[in-house]
């Protein structure tokens, strides 16, 4: 015996910025927005949201008072229609760190932590995405099957608006821009 489904209809139609940023931060949370639909992600697991809370926090010391790193919130890409998307981390001009909602001109670096289920969204969708929008920096990080996650960076060329490959790493990234910094992900 199956019970139906009732789904609310925010599910079957877009989602305005206006009707968005009326919403509450439980109804935020592990969703994105994206051509104005919501789209659902799967669950992060330990290992995913520990590389990030390590990038971030890594990020977040080496990047100076000029700019933060953190995790979990939106970053609206446009308004029309409503693209917001949730990198694992960001990091963003310190001086905007009260401006809602967060635009790519306050963001420097994205990167995405790729998990079962994310895998085109986080390779390919975001990569084009972020690029669009003027995101100087972009890291994938891939969960290796040996258990030391790859790092893939990515370098916005701002005539084509699309990036450039930059270094791969293995459990040591060691990078001088956006600024010098080196964080070792075999710790996990």
């Amino acid at each position: 015996m199956t019970a139906d489904m009732v789904v609310p209809l925010w599910m079957h139609e877009q989602i305005t910025a206006e009707q968005y940023d009326f919403w509450s931060d439980e109804q935020c949370a592990g969703i994105e927005i994206v051509d104005g639909m919501v789209v659902v992600g799967p669950s992060a697991s330990k290992r995913h949201n520990r590389l990030a809370r390590i990038l971030a926090n890594t990020l977040d010391t080496a990047a100076g008072p000029d700019w933060n790193a953190d995790t979990d919130f939106d970053v609206r890409l446009q308004d029309v229609p409503l693209t917001n998307r949730r990198p694992d981390v960001v990091v963003y001009r310190a001086d905007t760190i009260d401006i809602t909602p967060t635009r790519p001109e306050h963001v420097l670096l994205v990167a995405e932590v790729v998990s079962p289920g994310s895998e085109t969204t986080d390779r390919i969708v975001k990569v084009d995405q972020y690029a669009k929008a003027g995101i100087a920096f972009y890291w994938r990080v891939e969960q290796a099957a040996t258990g030391v996650p790859l790092v893939y960076t990515y370098v916005l060329d701002p005539a084509t608006k699309t990036y450039r490959d930059g270094d791969v790493f293995t459990g040591v990234v060691k990078v001088v821009a956006p600024f010098p910094t080196e964080i070792d992900l075999g710790q996990i």
